[in-house]
């Protein structure tokens, strides 16, 4: 990524987990806890600073915090993440990455302003309205130019690990397991992932790469269902994991005698899926995955049908922010507790 922000000053050419590519200057960086809090969460460093700074250059573009250097300089703050609603936590060592990377935007020169952090409850956690999730305290500027980030990724994907842990709950004991799709707000796919599995969601493929998935139009491309299966079979490589998106009974039995043994079962009513299981069960080692026209209401009629998978997009592109809030207290800002910047 190549900036020119201010705050931080030029960055010329790419920037990686603290590292300046080009110039071979180093910048500062998550703090070893933060990158052991990622690591155990299975997200790569690299790839959250990059989202991070993405975050923090939008709102530093036109210089430091104007309103909080002209009032709350030379102040500190504690102050805590409050749910104020239901749902389940994601994005905790995202937050922790906001906090760490801020002292490049708030100006050259001089000491880094001094904040400190804990993690009061673990990204995967059933939250109730009242409960703290972090506690954040030290240098007042720093602590309000990072809210709204922190928040942004805090509510964006706890809304995420919600909406799936509701999914999760009502399939439950069927032995389906709900899963997401490519589609993903731009440049936030692997943290919105990284939130499904919070929620108790399987992941998808994450690129175009890590695994093969025909659809309509390979199918069209190629001449049919079995060319199109035959194709990629053969020229991919040992172990691609190759699904076929299937639209009719005599789609799933054409695709399964070419040699698919993942079949995606796009938009068929119960009635159908039931038929198309069944086909699919004379066969070893079949997996099945449910697409299309899913709704919670149904999810458990859809999942008694015996499949393995219930596809839903709707995790990653409409999900629901989950109302967190930033309280504060211990400051000379401990008479706006509820209040929550723009």
């Amino acid at each position: 990524m190549s900036t020119g922000t201010a705050g931080r000053g030029t960055v010329a050419g790419q920037t990686i987990a603290g590292v300046d590519t080009t110039a071979g200057r180093r910048l500062p960086g998550p703090h070893a806890a933060t990158l052991t809090a990622l690591r155990g969460a299975g997200l790569d460093p690299a790839d959250v600073v990059r989202v991070v700074r993405a975050a923090l250059d939008e709102d530093f573009r036109y210089g430091a915090d104007v309103t909080s250097a002209a009032t709350v300089a030379g102040q500190t703050v504690t102050a805590s993440v409050v749910a104020r609603e239901a749902g389940v936590l994601a994005g905790g060592p995202v937050a922790l990455a906001v906090l760490d990377l801020l002292p490049e935007y708030l100006g050259a020169g001089g000491a880094a302003p001094r904040v400190s952090v804990t993690l009061l409850a673990a990204d995967g956690t059933r939250v109730t309205p009242g409960d703290p999730v972090l506690r954040v305290s030290g240098d007042a500027v720093a602590v309000l130019g990072a809210e709204r980030t922190m928040l942004n990724f805090l509510t964006h994907l706890s809304g995420v690990a919600t909406i799936t842990r509701a999914w999760a709950d009502a399939i439950a004991g069927t032995g389906a397991v709900v899963r997401d799709t490519r589609k993903t707000l731009p440049g936030l796919r692997v943290l919105q992932k990284y939130a499904v599995r919070c929620g108790g969601g399987e992941n998808h493929r994450m690129g175009l790469g890590d695994a093969a998935l025909v659809k309509d139009n390979h199918v069209a491309a190629a001449g049919g269902i079995g060319a199109a299966v035959r194709a990629v079979l053969a020229s991919g490589r040992p172990g691609l994991v190759t699904e076929v998106e299937c639209d009719t009974v005599g789609q799933v039995r054409e695709a399964l005698a070419a040699g698919a043994r993942f079949i995606l079962l796009d938009n068929m009513p119960v009635p159908v899926l039931r038929e198309a299981v069944a086909a699919a069960r004379a066969y070893d080692g079949v997996r099945l995955e449910a697409s299309g026209g899913l709704r919670l209401a149904n999810a458990r009629e859809v999942s008694a049908t015996g499949v393995d998978y219930l596809s839903v997009g709707g995790l990653t592109h409409s999900s629901a922010a989950l109302d967190l809030g930033l309280d504060y207290g211990g400051s000379a800002l401990a008479d706006r507790r509820s209040w929550s910047r723009p």
